[in-house]
């Protein structure tokens, strides 16, 4: 079969290379010069490895990302950074059991209530059970009020903004069961990772085509025909969509409006970064990632990269995200790096009184669709991968449920979907 894939993140490149090895003919076209998607990386001239322009790593039990790593021989790093949180104007390491039980804005039985109600949902396998309840009143029933209020009830704030109260239970479920201790990385960068996909692919007589823009997708009979910016047409025996789903209705004419309302009840939220390219580190002690559960200080965390990966790869550079998940007509998303700086000035001067006279650069980021809005039984408005176009299947973010975004729950929505169509 001939077979299109809209898209080269890591959902297309997993179909793309698991309908590869099965001798079927795969073209992928990506509006972008580079593959990668919401893990696309850049690169410095003076830089040894790329970086992400939003923050990226695996856990040790994303398997299907590692295994595809594995499967083309790319080298993946394993490391124990350290997350904190920061609370009252300090930084305190919770990432561990004993630094539960050891942290200080709680009373001895709040922080074993709380360690116990995180284990209980650590050890359930039956999110179904999760799915009907909102964290926002189950977790206070669960923890006690006050480690609610201290710790997680900001985080669901800054995470979903006007949507926290709204949030399932499962979702946040799914993110204490998947978390590890250690993470991983791929050696040089998801760039490199992503561009060694592509050229397995290639190698399998596949095509990604780059800087090429879909304009509309067609289903007659039994074939999908695509048409680019340019006007150039491609027939297909299946096609593939890996957009956002809001973009998937803008080419696709043939929708019927029933359809397209249900996606489009489908909510989710943009994704920002400022990049500090510094001296010196920011983060005293080591922290990588740090939570900010203060509500004084409109910033959801701050990721000093290079205090998980070296910064010899990066120019001997202290590499920190300040990041992020907003509406798309958020007063952040219209700002400049500059003026996004000066608001986040109060917090960052808190943390390090020195850390502007160490600036060198910064970077600003935006994705308009990076984090899927999962509210009570999502599982019954998650959409299908087969669509009501013959022969056009979706894949996006928004079907990663009951998990949470990532470029493993990518790589395994790419290769259901492969699956499908080779069982069809």
């Amino acid at each position: 079969m001939r077979i299109g894939i809209i898209g080269a993140g890591f959902t297309g490149l997993a179909s793309g290379f698991k309908l590869s090895k099965a001798g079927h003919k795969v073209t992928i076209f990506e509006k972008e010069s580079i593959p990668g998607g919401l893990a696309i990386g850049f690169k410095d001239p003076k830089w040894k490895w790329s970086f992400e322009k939003h923050y990226h790593h695996w856990f040790t039990n994303d398997n299907n990302v590692l295994s595809l790593a594995k499967e083309i021989g790319f080298e993946v790093i394993i490391k124990r950074p350290k997350t904190s949180v920061y609370v009252n104007d300090n930084i305190y390491q919770l990432d561990s059991p004993l630094n539960v039980l050891r942290f200080p804005k709680l009373s001895i039985p709040e922080r074993i209530r709380m360690g116990l109600a995180l284990g209980l949902l650590k050890f359930n396998p039956f999110w179904q059970l999760l799915e009907p309840y909102k964290a926002s009143s189950i977790l206070p029933l669960l923890m006690g009020e006050k480690p609610y209020k201290k710790l997680w009830e900001p985080l669901l704030a800054k995470k979903f903004g006007k949507f926290s109260k709204d949030i399932s239970l499962a979702w946040f479920w799914a993110r204490i069961k998947k978390r590890t201790p250690s993470l991983a990385y791929p050696k040089g960068g998801f760039l490199k990772f992503a561009n060694e996909v592509v050229a397995n692919i290639e190698k399998l007589k596949g095509e990604v085509l780059f800087n090429t823009t879909v304009n509309e997708i067609r289903s007659e009979k039994n074939k999908v025909t695509i048409r680019l910016e340019n006007n150039k047409i491609f027939t297909f025996d299946k096609v593939i969509v890996t957009l956002p789903s809001f973009f998937f209705i803008k080419i696709s004419p043939q929708l019927p409006d029933s359809y397209k309302q249900k996606l489009l009840l489908l909510k989710g939220l943009s994704a920002i970064n400022l990049v500090l390219r510094l001296k010196k580190p920011f983060l005293s002690g080591g922290t990588y990632w740090l939570n900010v559960c203060d509500d004084k200080y409109p910033l959801m965390a701050i990721v000093e990269h290079t205090n998980f990966m070296d910064k010899k790869n990066y120019n001997n550079e202290h590499l920190v995200y300040l990041g992020n998940y907003l509406s798309f007509d958020h007063p952040f998303m219209k700002m400049d790096k500059d003026k996004l700086l000066k608001t986040f000035d109060p917090i960052l001067s808190k943390i390090n009184k020195q850390y502007k006279s160490t600036i060198m650069k910064t970077e600003l980021f935006t994705a308009p669709f990076a984090q899927p809005i999962i509210p009570v039984n999502y599982s019954k408005i998650k959409p299908p991968f087969i669509t009501p176009l013959k022969n056009v299947y979706l894949a996006n973010i928004q079907q990663v449920y009951p998990w949470d975004r990532g470029t493993n729950y990518a790589v395994e929505l790419g290769e259901r979907v492969a699956d499908i169509i080779l069982e069809q």
